[in-house]
């Protein structure tokens, strides 16, 4: 089961296909709030993915974060998430995102361990 302290570390390199204006999320070729986001969902997804029960998966819940600074094209971004709840299947994580000018989003994170099969059962 996943403990407090795992983290993990997700990277990508901005380009055309994560900026702003091709996503939607505004007009500017720079690095999109959706692309953080997802980019810090994943590190929080790896970061407990060796840990969980055969089977099982986790889920984004919520998140809370701020998208500070922007990245351009061509710049190296990184996410980090490290685990800092566990509260029986909902786990809290704290999320960074940097690039190399320093760091460009922060907040939390929730995911919940489901049960692939059952989730997915769900959906009808």
């Amino acid at each position: 089961m996943p403990e407090i302290g795992m983290t993990f570390t997700s990277s990508t390199v901005v380009s055309q296909a994560n900026c702003a204006a091709t996503m939607g999320s505004g007009d500017l070729e720079v690095f999109a709030t959706p692309a953080m986001v997802a980019l810090m969902e994943n590190a929080a997804m790896n970061a407990v993915a060796q840990a969980l029960p055969q089977g099982s998966t986790t889920v984004g819940a919520e998140m809370n974060t701020t998208h500070i600074k922007p990245s351009p094209i061509g710049a190296r971004v990184q996410a980090t998430a490290t685990l800092i709840a566990v509260e029986g299947r909902k786990l809290t994580f704290a999320v960074e995102a940097c690039d190399e000018a320093g760091t460009i989003g922060k907040g939390t994170h929730v995911r919940f361990i489901v049960d692939k099969e059952r989730f997915m059962a769900k959906l009808g």
